[in-house]
């Protein structure tokens, strides 16, 4: 398990037999370790790709059979996994399954019913509308005219009117219980003219349906039709139940031997083949690369050769973090994926996102608000479904159930921290709670101390230049590692600068603290201080000596502006404590004022308000504490862009695996030995 680098890869080379080639494939598919690679142009020069079979084809043939048969029965208790020793016992076992034209029949028949349901509902709807029609529907159609229901406000009606033509002999006949709905008949010709004057007047017009009856005798058709229609579905459903219980398990595992040996033959293209043998390469962990040559010896009785292969390409990268740590993925992945020789940043980021998420909220009413929703996230949104749909639907844009899942776990401990130095500071929805109710004044509450935020500006410039120290470390040791001494000189001179830089300045500002204080006073011959001097020209020549004086400038100037954009941990939490008290001043003296309007209004504005300033508490520490990380600390050191490592292979639920739960011995696997 690595921490700061992805996972080593290594590239190997497999040579075996035929005999042995869906053995290979089949734990290779449970092992999910080898990303398999198609064979270079010499390898296949030597070789022919794979051909399909009969048997493979037959395979294709199958497995679209039976997903159309597990997608058309009602999910149904599934015993323990089924074992399948050979393709042909799968294929056997797949004809042995006889439901097919009942099944097909009775889905065809329930798609029909629920069109056919969709279009009574439909239908009932619009009689009801009609409802204040006396006569028999026949009478609204002929060859010579039509008729349509219409609504629209009172004074579209009346506009409406007036807009058809006299040639169309419009008849109009109005709905006494619902002002602005009618009904009217016209010339068929004229049609078009209704149409667009409904247009121009925001009248909705639907096309009376040919009918014969009168209203209440249509809608008890409709109805008695309708209830046909919903006894039939149910007693397809109740077929589909039985069908189910009698034949999802069997269908349910055959299914998933057909999808494993479907996905077998689509790795064959990268593949190549000889009289009797076949060849392949893939990536694998390097970790795993002994466990998967005992595994292979063992299943094909040491008749394969497995071999590491030396090449110069770029492995796909397999992020490999501990599972607290691995949550935070989700910021690097939605970032860049980082290369598979190259610094991991996700142990970083655990480790400092939640810390500056907590300084810039700083408030335990937040931070425990916002834990709460986390928590509710986690838990699958419970009673969402009572939420305005807007509201639910505008969430599901932004991002899905898992990734909202995945945010509320990385946010938690920011909000735990939040909640922590908001107990400290006092600071609770903006109030100072504990001076309130207990007269407690808290040393570091920002109301009562404002001094106290030099302090927080001085830690938040420490937090910049241990960020920007902790990047130019590791891009020094990239450029290093991949042999490129001048950049290393080049990220050597900018973590000099920014160290003279850093205590050059806060020298000038806190000359006693940083020793540029003497007896005499402020001194510029002071031995620190002239240290911290030569520091920051050191590192400034070695700088422009290795990056050009171009290059070198623009360094000189963005070592300084990231160091310093560290302070927005203060700004963003100063600004949030001021608008909450801007809120609970305003509102709160509303309240306080005494009357009923004032009242109501001033909670509206705390709710409202408050509410508001949660919304930004997510938004605001979350984007720019990993702004931080992305722009000012990736900036020094990451290159990104990786090849995700996507191994072969999916989890087996109702068929044996090949790979027992130890992962060491093979189980049964597909295609007997030969003898």
């Amino acid at each position: 398990m690595g921490i700061l680098r992805p996972a080593r890869m290594t590239k190997v080379g497999l040579i075996g037999l035929r005999d042995d080639e869906s053995r290979i494939l089949s734990l290779l598919h449970d092992l999910r370790i080898a990303q398999i690679e198609t064979l270079p142009p010499a390898a296949l020069a030597e070789l022919v790709p794979e051909r399909g079979t009969e048997t493979q084809r037959a395979i294709g043939d199958e497995a679209l059979r039976f997903r159309g048969l597990k997608n058309a029965l009602p999910p149904a208790p599934v015993g323990p996994p089924r074992r399948f020793d050979s393709v042909e016992e799968i294929l056997t076992a797949a004809k042995a399954v006889p439901i097919d034209r009942e099944v097909g029949d009775l889905k065809r028949e329930d798609d029909r019913l629920t069109s056919e349901e969709r279009a009574l509902d439909e239908r009932l709807g619009l009689l009801g509308q009609l409802a204040f029609y006396p006569d028999r529907l026949e009478y609204l159609h002929a060859q010579s005219f039509v008729s349509f229901l219409g609504e629209g406000t009172p004074e579209a009606r009346t506009r409406i009117g007036t807009l058809v033509p006299p040639e169309a002999d419009a008849q109009f006949l109005d709905d006494p219980a619902t002002p602005g709905r009618f009904l009217v008949s016209l010339k068929t010709q004229q049609a078009d003219a209704l149409t667009r004057a409904a247009q121009g007047s925001g009248v909705k017009l639907v096309a009376v349906p040919v009918l014969a009856g009168t209203v209440p005798e249509e809608r008890s058709a409709a109805e008695s039709g309708r209830r046909k229609a919903v006894l039939r579905r149910a007693e397809i459903a109740a077929r589909l139940g039985a069908i189910a219980a009698q034949w999802y398990g069997t269908i349910a595992a055959i299914d998933e031997a057909l999808q494993v040996e479907a996905r077998k033959i689509e790795v064959l293209s990268k593949l190549g083949a000889g009289r009797t043998t076949f060849a392949m390469e893939a990536w694998v962990p390097d970790r795993d690369v002994g466990r998967l040559e005992a595994l292979l010896r063992r299943a094909t009785a040491d008749r394969c050769y497995l071999y590491r292969v030396a090449t110069t390409e770029e492995p796909p990268t397999l992020m490999d973090n501990p599972r607290g740590v691995r949550l935070y993925e989700f910021f690097i992945r939605f970032y860049s994926l980082p290369q598979a020789d190259e610094w991991d940043p996700t142990f970083v980021f655990a480790l400092v996102f939640p810390l500056f998420f907590g300084l810039m909220l700083g408030d335990w009413g937040y931070g425990l608000t916002i834990l709460l929703v986390c928590l509710w996230m986690i838990a699958g949104f419970p009673g969402a479904g009572k939420l305005p749909k807007f509201g639910r639907d505008f969430v599901k844009r932004i991002m899905s159930p898992y990734g909202m899942r995945s945010l509320a776990y990385t946010l938690i401990p920011g909000c735990l921290l939040a909640i922590g130095l908001g107990l400290y500071w006092d600071e609770f929805f903006g109030y100072a709670l504990f001076q309130r109710l207990f007269g407690y004044i808290a040393p570091s509450n920002l109301h009562a101390n404002p001094g106290f935020v030099g302090v927080l500006l001085l830690f938040a410039g420490f937090v910049g230049l241990a960020m920007v120290t902790l990047g130019f470390l590791f891009g020094l040791l990239k450029e290093y590692f991949h042999h490129h001494l001048r950049g290393a000189l080049g990220k050597l001179g900018g973590l000099l600068f920014a160290w003279g830089i850093a205590f050059f300045g806060l020298s000038l500002i806190h000359p006693k603290t940083l020793g540029a204080l003497t007896s005499a006073g402020f001194s510029f011959s002071s031995p620190l201080f002239v240290g911290y001097l030569a520091l920051m020209v050191v590192g400034l020549l070695v700088l422009l000596t290795a990056e050009g004086v171009m290059t070198g400038a623009m360094s000189i100037i963005e070592v300084l502006s990231h160091i310093l954009s560290y302070t927005r941990l203060v700004g963003i939490l100063l600004a949030s404590i001021i608008l909450a008290l801007v809120i609970n001043t305003i509102g709160g003296g509303l309240v306080v004022g005494g009357t009923i309007v004032g009242i109501v209004i001033g909670l509206v504005i705390i709710v409202i308000g408050q509410s508001f300033n949660v919304i930004l508490g997510v938004f605001e520490p979350g984007i720019q504490g990993a702004r931080l990380i992305f722009v000012e600390y990736f900036s020094k050191f990451y290159s990104g862009n990786g090849r995700p490592f996507r191994p072969f292979g999916a989890a087996r639920t109702h068929t044996v695996s090949t790979v027992s739960p130890d992962g060491l011995t093979t189980g049964p696997i597909l295609q007997s030995p030969p003898t």
